[in-house]
């Protein structure tokens, strides 16, 4: 499914955090590893000083010292990578070397070396995301980390589906992961209509919605029960709720099901591909606290360029 993963690290303490994930995901995919530091021009003042040869030559020793260390300790667990070292803004240069190198995933620390912050996610990662026209993992720096490296194991995942055939594209990847001896949780929202007024509704307009909703609930006890049939028994457990915000609803059932991964698709029932991901998914990168597994279920070149993006080609600028 994903045969080249990216993973991008800053040599801090904070974005190693992905590495038990690197770890359980390789050894469950059989991915090839690609570690990647990205040395970014230091800034004195305000402004770009220039480059001193002894000291780029310096950095760029660390870093790969830095990235044969962390090659080194996967080997130990079985799990083999490739390293690379290259100069120029971390978030472009992520983008350009996955583009370039045909990266099905890239697993990226919601924070690293700027530290921890009240955002939910690091500059660098929401530029990524922003651009990155691929499949994306995000492990949540914050949370407690697991020291072993191949103690990773994936109790819960939560699965939510809209009920259209692009959510259905993460299925090959959930069964993957039930044989890994995963507990699946498919998850489904069915949303009350909105029925936006200046007065309250009537008793007609009431009754129409309460009849929209069963109709739906229907029609998704039996979807859900569809998608069960093609995973592991075992391994999956439903979740149908009902709610005024699907979105809210989903977040709340995360936390209820301690989660230790979400995963999704990155565009839903409205197929809309003017971004690389929908609503659902950016919401959960902004506000969500789980593990998060982005599935791209868009080809590249289906993907529209940006009003930023197109402007800034014009202007020879990445």
């Amino acid at each position: 499914m994903f045969e080249r993963i990216l993973v991008p690290l800053d040599r801090s303490l904070l974005a190693e955090c992905v590495l038990p994930h690197v770890v359980a995901l390789a050894r469950s995919l059989d991915s090839q590893l690609m570690l990647l530091h990205v040395l970014s021009p230091s800034d004195r003042q305000g402004g770009l000083r220039a480059v001193d040869p002894l000291e780029s030559q310096l950095r760029r020793a660390e870093a790969e010292s830095y990235l044969e260390g962390v090659r080194a300790r996967l080997q130990e667990v079985g799990v083999a990578a490739q390293t690379k070292v290259i100069d120029g803004d971390a978030a472009e240069q992520i983008l350009t070397f996955a583009r370039e190198n045909q990266i099905g995933l890239a697993i990226l620390s919601s924070h690293g070396r700027s530290g921890l912050s009240g955002w939910n996610v690091s500059g660098v990662v929401q530029k990524v995301i922003m651009r990155a026209p691929i499949s994306l993992m995000i492990v949540r720096a914050y949370q407690p980390a697991q020291p072993d490296l191949a103690g990773l194991r994936y109790r819960r995942v939560m699965v939510p589906l809209d009920g259209s055939p692009r959510a259905e594209s993460v299925l090959p990847l959930v069964i993957t992961l039930a044989r890994a001896e995963a507990q699946i949780v498919l998850a489904h929202v069915v949303q009350r209509p909105q029925m936006p007024r200046r007065t309250p509704p009537s008793q007609e307009d009431s009754d129409l919605a309460d009849r929209i909703v069963e109709r739906n609930r229907s029609e998704a006890e039996q979807y859900l029960e569809t998608v069960r049939a093609q995973l592991p028994p075992a391994a999956v457990e439903t979740r149908l709720l009902i709610s005024n915000h699907a979105a809210v609803a989903l977040h709340e059932l995360a936390e209820q099901e301690d989660a230790d991964l979400v995963l999704l698709c990155a565009h839903g029932y409205s197929g809309e591909l003017r971004w690389p991901y929908g609503g659902l998914a950016v919401g959960f990168v902004a506000y969500g606290s789980s593990p998060l597994l982005i599935f791209q279920d868009a080809p590249a070149r289906e993907i529209a360029p940006t009003p930023a993006e197109v402007a800034a080609q014009k202007n020879g600028r990445p």
